[in-house]
């Protein structure tokens, strides 16, 4: 009898020992091979693979760095999802943790990263140039967007000495058109600007800078509209404005001279004197064959064309060139023919401001002998010796003889 209860005990176990077995809990794999696709400046699809049977999982992300517990949690019941409502430029982290059941969820997959795009540039005047997403982060450091690039020209333009940035913003998918040496065809939404900034101290670039004024043109309908926005002195924004403003300025320059002037921010009707041919706002600086030089190492152009900015355009080397007004080892005619179209044709040309008033075409292209620039060359000289408000040239965007373009120009003079 002992022995057949012995027996039933050990029967009763093993089957108790059946029972617990066939309710053990199947581990909860975590989440692989995380992805990131579709990103945009505001939203991102991320994708992953989930081996267990029931496919709900928890997403946590946020800022690159986060501590799981302290992000932001969607939930799936599929492998991929959307993550909305992001900040352009920005990185971020984010986990993945499968949900077998209530009691039963996976341990956080490693992190997966990714990092937002820059927001679309906004082709249109709005009222704080932040709006327009030329620049990215903190205004004052002035970052480019990833939707612009920069370009510089081989002459400038003469301002007060100031610094410019010059920048280009296309429509998504579409590029500039070459169309010779003049300026390139810009299709409709393009945004060009140009910022006026100034290094407090040219001799230690650490103690900063103060921006003044980004100018605006933008392409519509075939036609460039302007405008200009003024920055604010806490250097955070600037502003849309159309009135002339005086902004006293000093900063040293490269040889360690204290210099100051009275800044002029030019009204809007001011900006179209300069930016006006035959009553069409036209561009000034970025012509082909301004642009055609080195740049960091890289031919500017060829730069553009191999970023897709830039079609139909032949091999750089059959390109135009614009000469450095300041490379010396060039003639000084041409040198000075250089400096006259960019700092004067837009208005001493055909179809600009001054056409009526002056005889003079300072146009690059232009024979020397239909310039006038010998029979008007005395008055040349009177009016860029010295500066005098409505008298001096230009006439328009300086509050200062430019020392150096004047030595070019009176050198040039003396040999006629």
């Amino acid at each position: 009898m002992k022995r057949l209860c012995l027996i039933g005990l050990i029967l009763a176990f093993i089957v108790s020992c059946k029972d617990d077995d066939e309710q053990i809990i199947t581990q909860c794999e975590i989440p692989t091979n995380l992805s990131v696709s579709s990103i945009s400046d505001v939203s991102a699809t991320i994708s992953w693979e989930n081996t267990n049977d029931s496919q709900n999982v928890k997403i946590e992300y946020g800022i690159a760095g986060f501590l799981p517990g302290s992000g932001s949690i969607i939930e799936a019941t599929q492998n991929s999802a959307i993550i909305s409502g992001l900040n352009a430029d920005t990185s971020y982290d984010f986990y993945v943790q499968a949900i077998c059941a209530t009691d039963n969820v996976s341990m956080n997959s490693v992190a997966g990263s990714f990092n937002t795009n820059s927001s679309p540039v906004n082709p249109e005047f709005l009222p704080n140039l932040s709006q327009l997403n030329l620049f990215t982060g903190n205004m004052a450091d002035l970052t480019l967007s990833t939707n612009v690039f920069k370009y510089d020209l081989i002459t400038p333009l003469f301002t007060d000495y100031a610094h410019k940035l010059r920048l280009i913003a296309l429509p998504q998918g579409q590029a500039m058109e070459y169309d010779g040496e003049g300026f390139p065809i810009f299709p409709n939404g393009t945004v060009i600007s140009k910022t006026f900034y100034y290094n407090l101290d040219e001799t230690n670039l650490s103690l900063g800078k103060k921006i003044i004024e980004t100018r605006v043109l933008i392409r519509v309908n075939g036609a460039w509209t302007i405008g200009n926005y003024v920055w604010n002195e806490a250097q955070t924004d600037a502003v849309l404005d159309e009135n002339e403003h005086t902004v006293p300025i000093s900063w040293v320059n490269e040889a360690g001279e204290a210099m100051s002037t009275n800044y002029i921010v030019p009204a809007a009707n001011d900006c179209t004197k300069c930016h006006s041919n035959a009553g069409n706002v036209v561009a000034i600086g970025p012509k082909v064959r301004n642009m055609n030089f080195e740049v960091d190492g890289v031919n500017q152009l060829q730069k553009f064309i191999d970023a897709g900015h830039l079609t139909e355009a032949p091999s750089v080397d059959a390109m135009a060139v614009l000469p450095n007004w300041q490379d010396d080892t060039l003639p000084l005619e041409s040198r000075s023919r250089a400096y006259f179209d960019v700092n004067c044709a837009h208005c001493h040309s055909p179809g600009g401001f001054c056409e009526i008033q002056s005889t003079l075409d300072l146009r690059f292209e232009i024979d020397f002998n239909d310039t006038k620039i010998y029979e008007r060359r005395n008055s040349i000289n009177n009016r860029m010796i010295a500066y005098n408000p409505g008298f001096s040239m230009p006439f328009i965007g300086t509050t200062m003889v430019h020392s150096e373009g004047y030595a070019l120009i009176k050198a040039f003079l003396d040999t006629l």
